[in-house]
């Protein structure tokens, strides 16, 4: 047995059943090895970055640990943005790169790179395997590292003849044992009785809402604690889809892009319940002024995150399912906060935005809410960057489905690559991308995978012609003097689509827009629909 058939025995033994990558010399002999694999399916991507997006969207959905493996040098340096967006987002996932000969390393030989010090900053782990007889330790400790905790990618980094040597015996580790790294599960139990007492004295908590609810898979406890306690849900831009978008309780997104109802009820809160989320500018952009006057709880299973941007009154570390079903188990009554929950409808009628759109474009409110409404009720939105990710997060209807971005990194053309490891890893889910122009052009050799592999990912591209979220900045920051915006005509989208045999439909208003919607919706096929979009038309 080679050190590649370890490799591949490894991530079958941990479950694996995908792994996305893009080959080179220095990774040919563990994809000859996987090539054998009966349990793995391996999909080639165009672009090395995206086999990390890929990942991503597959562990986002499935709560396993996404893999993507691609070649040294180039192929690993472009591989580290889908890493890094993967850290910002504690999505988990397992990096697997090629090296040079383990005698070579360090002498600049072609296509070798640094990958492991490159990476450092943004994986919580990483490793460079000399010793063949190390990989299964390593594998093991790379998925419990990667799953457990906060978390997020590691990057295992395995020089090409450390593939090819042979072992003499293969056993894989049942257990981890890891002396400096214990994550903490269980909340204090002191703790939790001090939010229940403070919860208990309460008149207008709010509940924030981050991240950490999705990635412990924690929605129905989080809705079940709301619900119990009346507690009304905002939430960070990464768990718009912790709480279906038309329940009562839900204030939808916080932040200077969010909604200003939702915001104002975090201002008027006297107990508010941070889940899972580190309070980061986008949500909070003054964190000593959010904390001021109430009681603040921070729960977060990583304590390096508990009074990093602000200081809570009640800090608790531990996983947030388990925290949510211990305070769900506390000898507490249920209660009603009619006078509270009240409140915050009226200032869902008194704050909302009113726009006022040109109808010779599509409305991207409009179409974006019937988009929503119109999809399956466990579909999966995945929103790009730009002005189309505000206007997603603001207006799609998400029901028992998902709603997936970068959040942290803000990686542009990150939903398309992403949508395919969705679709891939929840075979019958409907699967609809919506990304700008600018981004589309960024990942749009992924619609070969697309089509390669059969997959119904629907994708909406939103036409202005411009870069509209700095189109928008320079408008307010630069009195609308613009610089490198400009995309110019752009390519043909219906003739991109046909070059690709992918169904094409163009949306130029609002004009018919449901039929439309239902055709592109409806298809068992890909589909691609460009909607024009007014490029004076604005977020704020």
């Amino acid at each position: 047995m080679k050190g590649a058939d370890v490799m591949v025995q490894c991530l079958e033994l941990e479950g694996v059943d995908t792994v996305f990558g893009y080959p080179g010399v220095a990774i040919v002999p563990f994809f000859e090895s996987l090539s054998h694999s009966e349990k793995i399916r391996s999909v080639l991507v165009r672009y090395e970055q995206n086999a990390a997006h890929a990942a991503s969207g597959l562990a986002r959905t499935t709560g396993k640990v996404g893999v993507c493996v691609v070649t040294s040098g180039p192929g690993a340096t472009n591989l580290l943005t889908g890493i890094a967006t993967a850290f910002a987002d504690s999505v988990p996932l397992v990096c697997i790169t090629g090296q040079v000969r383990t005698d070579l390393i360090g002498r600049d030989v072609f296509q070798e790179a640094d990958v492991t010090g490159a990476a450092e900053s943004f994986v919580k782990y990483s490793y460079l395997v000399k010793d063949v007889r190390d990989l299964p330790r390593v594998f093991k400790e790379a998925f419990y590292i990667a799953s457990t905790g906060r978390k997020g990618p590691v990057l295992i980094d395995i020089p090409i003849d450390v593939q090819q040597k042979e072992v003499p015996s293969f056993r894989y580790p049942k257990t981890v044992n890891m002396r400096t790294y214990k994550p903490t599960v269980k909340g204090h139990a002191v703790q939790i009785q001090k939010v229940m007492k403070a919860l208990n004295q309460a008149k207008q908590p709010v509940i924030m809402a981050g991240h950490g609810v999705m990635l412990a898979d924690a929605r129905e406890e989080l809705l079940a604690f709301a619900e119990k306690f009346d507690i009304p849900v905002a939430s960070t831009m990464m768990a718009i889809d912790a709480v279906p978008s038309t329940h009562r309780l839900n204030l939808g997104m916080l932040g200077n892009n969010g909604r200003r109802y939702a915001n104002k009820a975090i201002n008027e809160a006297d107990l508010l319940i941070v889940v899972g989320c580190r309070l980061a500018d986008r949500a909070v952009q003054q964190p000593s002024l959010i904390v001021k006057d109430k009681t603040v709880v921070h729960i977060d299973v990583d304590p390096a995150e508990i009074g990093k941007n602000a200081f809570p009154t009640i800090p608790l570390v531990g996983d947030v399912k388990s925290i949510l079903s211990d305070f769900m188990s506390y000898d507490l009554p249920a209660v009603r906060r009619d006078d509270w929950v009240g409140q915050t409808d009226i200032w869902k009628k008194e704050l909302n935005y009113h726009r006022d759109p040109d109808p010779a474009y599509v409305d991207p409110e409009g179409f974006i809410h019937m988009l929503g409404e119109m999809m399956d009720e466990d579909g999966v939105y995945l929103a790009d960057v730009g002005q189309n990710q505000i206007w997603s997060a603001r207006y799609s209807v998400i029901k028992k489905g998902r709603f997936l971005t970068s959040g942290g990194m803000g990686t542009m053309s990150y939903s398309i690559p992403a949508a395919v490891g969705v679709c891939i890893s929840n075979p019958g889910r409907q699967v609809v991308a919506v990304i700008g122009d600018g981004a589309f052009q960024m990942c749009m050799m992924e619609l070969d995978t697309i089509q390669q592999n059969h997959l119904p990912v629907k994708i909406v591209v939103l036409r202005n012609n411009v870069l509209g979220m700095v189109r928008e900045y320079e408008h307010y920051a630069y009195a609308d003097h613009y610089a490198m915006i400009d995309l110019g005509r752009g390519p043909k989208l219906d003739k991109i689509a046909e070059a690709y045999d992918i169904p094409y439909l163009r949306l130029e208003n609002m004009d018919g827009a449901e039929e439309v919607i239902r055709q592109f919706l409806e298809s068992d096929t890909a589909m691609l629909l460009e909607c024009l979009i007014d490029p004076d038309d604005l977020v704020n």
